[in-house]
Formats: structure tokens, C-alpha cells, sequence
């Protein structure tokens, strides 16, 4: 344990990037793919446990796109559960009605300390969809950038508890998030919604994984944090 750490939490996580590359519209896609591949009874790749009957909790299995390539993240019993896919006898996919032969380009498998440290970590957040219309109407009507950094903030700490509780990480100790920039914000569409989505540089005490999810959406490729170098 870092001398500067107040406390840690391990948790397993593996990360696997395949060779193939798609467009930032194709995650959805990609993600109901491989839910097709295994199984929809296997209820921790789609989150919910009947059609149209949702499972809310943090997801443990989450779908990204890094670098132009699909990536599956995975988390906790996430990670005994991506198993029903690397099981199976072929990797081909249907995607969108094209058939894709998966190949793995990088499989990551580790035991990650979650916790809240003494020290500030500095990280992008990308794609990050956190405002309801509630905190989206504040932030429209916030008449500076301090107060837009101050709800923006407010939330990310929400997202933060609210993914560490999906982790069973009980947090008892001070959240700190401080909103360095935003570097973009744009519009996007999901599941015929309309959404503003935002790229941030943040720092935290929180110790995070690389592309761990954060705020709405994260296993559709939302809200994909990563480690700045130090």
C-alpha cells in the first residue's frame, strides 16, 4: 500500500481490446452483438433480467471504443462472467448484418486498488454524459464558469459514489473532484434521446482504473475515464 493511501480496496479487473476497428456510432452495436454471441440469460452483459425490465446497478460489464478499436471492461464478477465468451468455440459477430471475426489485440488482467488517497490523480473523462434535464437547466442558468465547474463537480462526485456502491466499496472518507477544463462538449443520440456530452480534465483523491465508466451510459461507451501521466 502507498504510505499515502488512507485506504485501498482491491477489486479484479481485465480489459480486452480487439484488432478490429469500428466508428464511435457502432458501440451500441457492438455491444448488442456480443450480448447475441453468449446469451442474453446471462444477465451481466445487458443489464437486464427480463426484455424490457432493467437491472440498476453499476454495470460490470462495460463496452467501449479506445483508440478506434471495441474494447469489453470488466469488473469484479464481471470478470468470471466474460468468460462465457472466451469459452465459445468461434469469436464471428454479427455486426449490424456484417459478419466480424473478433481477434484480441490486448487482454489486460489485474487486481486494481480502488481508494482515496492523500495525493490528486489528474485524468480525462471523455464522452462523459452526466447531466439530467434538472442539473442540465442549472447548468445552462449558471451565470459563470465557477458555477458551471461547481455542478459539474457536484455530479461527478455522485457518479463516483454511485459506482463505488455497484463495486460494493463502501466510501466513508471525503470525495474530492476539481474540474480543470472542458475541453468539448457536443450532442449526441442514444436510444433516440438526445444528450449533451462533454470531454473534461479533472483532478480526484480517487484512485481510478483506465477506462472505468462514469455518469449515464457506461456500458455503451459513455463516460470513459483515463489516467493522465504524471
Amino acid at each position: 500500500m502507498l504510505k499515502h493511501d488512507l485506504i485501498m480496496n482491491k477489486r479484479r479487473t481485465l480489459f480486452v481490446q480487439f484488432d478490429q476497428v469500428i466508428g464511435p456510432e457502432k458501440v451500441s452495436a457492438f455491444r448488442g452483438a456480443i450480448i447475441e454471441k453468449v446469451g442474453r440469460q446471462h444477465h451481466l452483459f445487458h443489464q437486464h433480467c427480463t426484455k424490457d425490465k432493467l437491472i440498476y446497478r453499476y454495470p460490470l460489464i462495460q463496452y467501449k471504443r479506445i483508440q478506434k478499436h471495441p474494447g469489453i471492461l470488466c469488473l469484479g464478477e464481471g470478470v468470471d462472467e466474460i468468460h462465457k465468451l472466451f469459452g465459445l468455440n468461434n469469436w464471428a459477430i454479427n455486426l449490424k448484418g456484417k459478419t466480424v471475426d473478433l481477434s484480441v489485440d490486448v487482454l489486460t488482467l489485474n487486481s486494481f486498488e480502488f481508494g482515496i488517497s492523500q495525493r490528486t490523480y489528474s485524468y480525462k473523462l471523455v464522452n462523459w454524459i452526466g447531466l439530467n434535464e434538472k442539473n442540465y437547466q442549472s447548468y445552462q442558468k449558471a451565470t459563470g464558469l465557477k458555477e458551471r465547474l461547481e455542478i459539474l463537480e457536484r455530479v461527478l462526485i455522485g457518479n463516483i459514489l454511485s459506482m463505488a456502491k455497484g463495486l460494493n466499496w463502501h466510501i466513508n472518507e471525503r470525495v474530492e473532484v476539481a474540474v480543470q477544463k472542458i475541453s468539448r462538449t457536443k450532442s449526441v443520440t442514444h436510444k433516440n434521446t438526445s444528450l449533451i456530452s462533454f470531454d473534461l480534465e479533472l483532478l480526484s483523491n480517487v484512485k481510478l482504473p483506465d477506462y472505468i465508466g462514469l455518469g449515464k451510459s457506461v456500458s455503451h461507451g459513455f463516460g470513459i475515464v483515463i489516467k493522465k501521466n504524471d
